[in-house]
């Protein structure tokens, strides 16, 4: 199995779960290392599975590299996590997403194709959709309606990965997921950002009114489901992945705000007293919400892990780890605000 990403926040996860799930599997993570791809995000796994393991650093757009990679570690999957996926990044700098997201994709599957039709399974998002009214839920036919770049790359990377299939019939599969949660996610995103700022007593900026909905699954549930679909998927079928859990951001933000002030309160006060509501970016959805019926009947998938029990772990681990998150914000990576186009010094980013 080849996991490019692998030293990325879900990738890191899945290459772990499989590890420990098939005592006959062999994985090679291959990663390039930018700022979120972390090998120590894989220090354990180095350690505890050194005979099934092997990492290989490169980037998935070189294609000579990527064919070297395949044939010296015998490859006969790959599950491509490897993307750029931050979309205020992205309104900064297009041209690193259209790169990796998409040509990177293309190198890959063509790679797939030459040496032999390899199965290939790509980790896409729900964000391709577009956004949602305050009813009704995304589905597999649901039409693609980009609003971002990130969104727009990984909308023309899934288009590549369907026409491979109809036109050189390569066995692929596709999985659009709604917003993951847990261990090792690169404090940008909302829920690790948030634990972080209010730990640090920083202030915990949220976009427009705090109202923006997203479907949340805890990386965990997300894992078993990629297995089960690389294993189980018909080819050429596409499998939403949600956690049947829609919040509001607001919501979000308070529930760690409360579970951070039970187990490190603050002589200041409670941690709601830091949020403050700041101008919403550009092109910011509204609503996200997964139909995942196709992925519960034809596979037999169920989220497990509730918000509650879902947070619950992840904030656990935050304050269990604050090594690890300190090795990160004390490097290049402020917690700043991305994604606005200004010249202004940045404040932090909000929810």
């Amino acid at each position: 199995l080849l996991v490019t990403g692998g030293a990325g926040f879900i990738g890191s996860n899945f290459t772990r779960y499989m590890l420990e799930k098939y005592s006959d599997l062999h994985i090679t993570v291959y990663d390039k290392l930018t700022y979120a791809g972390l090998l120590s995000n894989l220090q354990d796994v180095a350690a505890d599975f050194a005979g099934r393991y092997s990492f290989a650093q490169g980037d998935i757009c070189d294609a000579a590299r990527v064919t070297e990679i395949i044939a010296a570690h015998n490859i006969d999957t790959i599950v491509n996590f490897a993307a750029e996926t931050h979309v205020d990044r992205s309104i900064l700098d297009p041209n690193a997403f259209i790169q990796t997201d998409v040509v990177g994709t293309y190198v890959l599957l063509d790679a797939a194709h030459k040496a032999g039709s390899l199965r290939y399974h790509q980790i896409s998002t729900d964000e391709v959709y577009g956004s949602l009214g305050s009813t009704g839920f995304f589905t597999e036919e649901t039409a693609y309606d980009p609003s971002s770049p990130y969104s727009a790359s990984k909308a023309a990377s899934d288009h590549l990965v369907r026409s491979w299939y109809r036109t050189f019939g390569l066995p692929i599969t596709v999985s659009n997921c709604s917003n993951n949660y847990g261990p090792f996610q690169f404090p940008e995103k909302l829920i690790p950002l948030v634990i972080a700022n209010a730990l640090a007593g920083k202030p915990l900026p949220v976009y427009g009114d705090g109202r923006n909905v997203r479907d949340w699954l805890y990386v965990d549930d997300h894992c078993r489901a990629i297995d089960l679909i690389v294993r189980r998927g018909a080819l050429g079928r596409t499998y939403n992945v949600g956690g049947r859990c829609e919040m509001e951001n607001i919501a979000i933000v308070h529930a760690i705000c409360d579970l951070i002030d039970k187990a490190r309160p603050d002589p200041a006060g409670p941690r709601r007293r830091l949020i403050t509501f700041v101008t919403d970016r550009p092109g910011h959805d509204r609503r996200y919400a997964i139909d995942c019926t196709r992925i519960e009947k034809e596979l037999g998938w169920k989220p497990r892990e509730t918000f509650v029990t879902g947070l619950g772990n992840t904030v656990a681990w935050y304050l269990a780890n604050q090594a690890w998150v300190s090795s990160i914000t004390s490097g290049s990576y402020k917690q700043e605000r991305l994604g606005l186009r200004s010249t202004a010094t940045p404040s932090l980013r909000p929810a």
